[in-house]
């Protein structure tokens, strides 16, 4: 079979499966699955890379395997579900679709863009990255389920919700601003994050 396989890419097929999943729960009206399936495509991302670097003698091709499928699941995940979850929600007039469909295109683009610097980076230094240029595209893995978190409170206002987030989101993926990336400690606090806005939207259903 073509391409890499050993278990620093599993993390990232099993997060992409899950959202594959996520798009089906979406369109077939089951939101609270679809919205858990993008917390779990989180989840993975998140640790991903810390167990890929785990591994010390990965080639360059590996390395740049390793990139590539993180940014096309990435797409998958946080770019496309987040869409489908929202026509779902009821986000389903003309110019929701318009810009729930940038909100895809701003991701799509500030993947390819981080692919680009991020290889011209490791070739120049072997220092772990210290900053996002932009917010990461898998920061909607935590906004859309806090918005949910909100759902009932929202009512017939929560299509509308969900619009502007998705639209500020995508905004910020590729707006210039610096961002620190997160610490172990901070990779903890998104996690327990996660943890309690999945069980919030389970008590709440």
């Amino acid at each position: 079979m073509i391409g890499f396989y050993n278990y620093t890419v599993y993390l990232t097929f099993i997060g992409m499966l899950s959202s594959v999943c996520g798009i089906g729960f979406a369109f077939g009206g089951k939101l609270i699955p679809a919205v858990i399936c993008l917390m779990f495509s989180g989840f993975c991302d998140m640790f991903d890379g810390i167990v890929a670097r785990t591994k010390k003698d990965r080639s360059e091709e590996e390395k740049r395997f390793g990139i590539q499928l993180d940014s096309l699941s990435d797409i998958v995940c946080f770019g496309i579900l987040p869409f489908a979850i929202g026509l779902s929600a009821g986000a389903n007039k003309w110019w929701q679709i318009a810009i729930m469909s940038l909100f895809s295109l701003a991701g799509l683009i500030r993947l390819a863009y981080y692919n680009v610097t991020e290889e011209t980076r490791q070739q120049q230094t072997d220092e772990k990255r210290k900053h996002y240029l932009g917010i990461p595209i898998t920061s909607s893995a935590l906004t859309v389920p806090l918005l949910f978190c909100f759902q009932s409170l929202l009512g017939a206002h929560f299509p509308l919700a969900y619009t502007l987030l998705l639209l500020i989101n995508g905004a910020l993926f590729i707006t210039p601003v610096q961002v620190k990336k997160p610490s172990k400690l901070g990779l903890l606090i998104m996690f327990i994050l996660g943890v309690i806005f999945t069980a919030v939207i389970i008590a709440l259903r």
